[in-house]
């Protein structure tokens, strides 16, 4: 499902940081090294394909001097 994030992220924490992430082999892999974080927030996200938009708490990986990758929307909030 592909998706754009509207507007701010708010409640952003960390999750993981470095070896307690499970994919941080891959992710130095296909992006690179880096400090590699899980992180989570909440922000309105607008779903391509059929142009819903609602209020979600999504996760991604990030590292400095990389960026945000893999984002994904892991529930609907109220």
């Amino acid at each position: 499902m592909e998706f754009e994030i509207v507007g701010p992220l708010s409640e952003v924490e960390t999750i993981a940081i470095g070896a307690r992430i499970r994919d941080l082999r891959r992710l130095t892999r296909v992006y690179g090294p880096g400090r590699w974080r899980k992180v989570k927030g909440a922000a309105f996200v607008r779903i391509l394909e059929t142009n819903e938009t609602f209020r979600a708490e999504v996760h991604w990986y990030e590292a400095s001097g990389i960026g945000r990758k893999e984002l994904k929307i892991k529930r609907r909030l109220g």
